[in-house]
């Protein structure tokens, strides 16, 4: 069945008010919005909503009411998305993206590859992860900070996808790290792409739903739990993932809207960790904590 957007088309300012306002309205409906540029000269941007075609009549109900009092002006345009492998289309073509000193880019930009780079080949394929998200590239930053300037033996990445955030982990220091997704597809992904940035050992890939793998108990506890899902699963595991944190262990969370910040921020300092910093890329957050 196709998909569906429905979006309004404004300046930056209102793409961004309207997002907060969808965050909270659609949160618990597990529906996928976003913000987008269109026209950097003229500030155009678009706030997106995307559903299934039997939702539409409903969610055009609520996301009318919801501008109503605030965006009257705004009228919804609706878009049918066609089944097609979206991930892999739209990633066609993209140029290398840099975070600190990593630099993830396809096949066909090796030579972009610098002495000093650490370089992760990840093409375009069924998994998310390719550093051109806003979360991810976040993520790799923080990786980098965490690891050189604490003591890190282990590491978990909880959700693993396309595996490039463990497969950064593990080109930055040669410790063991375990990948997991809930998806096995993602992890037959991951592990190819384990293969391809040639590293032969000490990084596991597996199967995993939840925390309800043995998994966890036999790689951890780690120094360090990478978790770049959404906001509502990470508020959820709170507890059972830093169960699995050692003491004075450090945690990065992604995936989170900055509206959702806080929300994620709560769950974790209930479960006694300590805010250290947040990276904001594009809407996105990447929030690090750590266990004192």
């Amino acid at each position: 069945m196709s998909e569906i957007r429905l979006y309004v088309s404004t300046t930056e300012k209102k793409a961004e008010q309207i997002l907060d306002l969808m965050t909270d309205a659609f949160e618990e409906d597990d529906l996928a919005i976003a913000t987008t540029e269109v026209d950097e000269k003229r500030d155009i941007w678009e706030a997106s909503i995307y559903l299934a075609a039997a939702e539409e009549d409903e969610v055009h109900l609520r996301f009318d009411a919801l501008l109503k009092p605030a965006f009257s002006d705004l009228a919804i345009q609706r878009e049918i998305i066609p089944d097609i492998d979206w991930i892999a289309k739209s990633l066609e073509g993209l140029k290398p993206v840099r975070a600190g000193r990593f630099l993830v880019h396809g096949s066909h930009d090796r030579d972009k590859v610098q002495p000093n780079d650490i370089a992760i080949e990840i093409d375009a394929g069924q998994a998310f992860g390719t550093g051109h998200h806003g979360t991810t590239a976040g993520c790799l930053e923080t990786i980098e900070k965490v690891v050189r300037a604490r003591r890190v033996r282990n590491a978990l990445d909880l959700g693993t996808g396309s595996g490039v955030l463990a497969i950064a982990v593990r080109k930055l220091k040669n410790i063991p790290v375990l990948a997991t997704d809930i998806d096995p597809i993602a992890v037959r992904v991951a592990r190819e792409n384990v293969r391809r940035n040639g590293i032969p050992s000490g990084l596991t890939t597996q199967t995993a739903a939840g925390f309800h793998s043995t998994a966890f108990a036999t790689h951890g506890p780690f120094d360090l739990i990478i978790a770049n899902i959404l906001a509502r699963p990470l508020i959820r595991m709170a507890p059972q993932l830093v169960s699995h944190l050692a003491p004075g262990g450090s945690v990065i969370l992604s995936g989170i809207l900055a509206a959702q910040r806080w929300k994620v921020l709560a769950a974790y300092n209930g479960a006694k960790l300590r805010h250290v910093g947040t990276i904001w890329r594009n809407g996105w957050v990447t929030i690090h904590l750590d266990r004192p």
